[in-house]
């Protein structure tokens, strides 16, 4: 069956797991060599089709190392191989992600299927942009984002209540100024070179933003774990001119020299790697 035959069901979930099907089937099933993934105990060598890798975990429930083998997998290729890949890690938990819809959908006076909708939708956006792939249990934290997803949206309407008349409303409604916000104190960073203005984006897509490094790295060309290494020493010169007052208060001439002449060296070390780069590769390839 082919994707282009399939019959869609209107049902968030039942889609997913349909286009799951489409793309797990013969000739050519979605498939993954967990020679690859390995050497990890327990785990089947070889090339194994996705429903097959699903079925042996849901039969192994006690393998994690296995299971967070799989799902590093599964992750990083969802975020760097493409769509079919997104589909796959998705239609790999419809098990735990229909049993949560289940679960939520009991008594709910709407819709069901929204339920799946914003249990699928919060399991997505974990998938894309939260969960880090070195952290144990990957797995579980893109299961807890799709839960709780689906337990807002129940929660929400459980707590709505009608207001016949807003004027009426008692309380402060103007919005609070947002001083100090943190993407206000990352500009002032980059202006005083405390952090470069090519780490800016990353840094506050990262950190702000919580998304996933492994995207954002592969645009920079850079690797995961250095983008990993260069944030965390962000942090740490973040930490110390907020200790020291710098990014919250006036800055001497003296010590603005000092951040930028730190910056400029900063510049100068990337810049040198970047041309030793070249040379190493054509070594190698020699």
């Amino acid at each position: 069956m082919s994707v282009s035959d399939t019959i869609w069901p209107t049902a968030p979930l039942d889609a997913v797991e349909a286009a799951f099907a489409a793309l797990s089937g013969e000739p050519a099933p979605l498939s993954i060599d967990l020679d690859v993934v390995g050497p990890v105990d327990g785990l089947p060598a070889g090339v194994v089709a996705l429903p097959a890798l699903r079925e042996w975990l849901l039969a192994n429930p006690r393998a994690y190392c296995a299971r967070d083998a799989v799902w590093r997998e599964l992750i990083r290729r969802a975020r760097l191989d493409g769509p079919q890949w997104v589909i796959a890690a998705a239609g790999m938990a419809m098990p735990a992600l229909r049993r949560y819809a289940r679960r939520l959908s009991d008594g709910y006076r709407d819709d069901p299927d929204d339920i799946g909708a914003e249990i699928l939708a919060g399991f997505l956006a974990a998938l894309r942009d939260h969960v880090d792939v070195a952290s144990r249990a990957p797995y579980a934290s893109l299961c807890r984002a799709g839960w709780r997803a689906g337990y807002a949206l129940r929660q929400q309407a459980r707590e709505y209540l009608t207001v016949e008349d807003v004027e009426r409303v008692t309380g402060p409604r103007t919005p609070r100024v947002p001083y100090g916000h943190p993407d206000v104190l990352v500009r002032r960073a980059v202006r005083l070179g405390i952090l470069d203005a090519d780490d800016e984006q990353a840094y506050i897509d990262v950190r702000l933003g919580r998304r996933a490094m492994d995207p954002i790295a592969a645009r920079m060309g850079i690797s995961t774990d250095a983008l990993r290494m260069r944030l965390g020493r962000i942090d740490t010169r973040l930490a110390e001119a907020l200790a020291s007052g710098i990014l919250t208060g006036a800055v001497s001439p003296q010590a603005a020299e000092a951040l930028a002449a730190r910056a400029e060296r900063r510049a100068s070390l990337r810049a040198a790697s970047r041309r030793r780069l070249p040379t190493t590769t054509s070594t190698a390839a020699a």
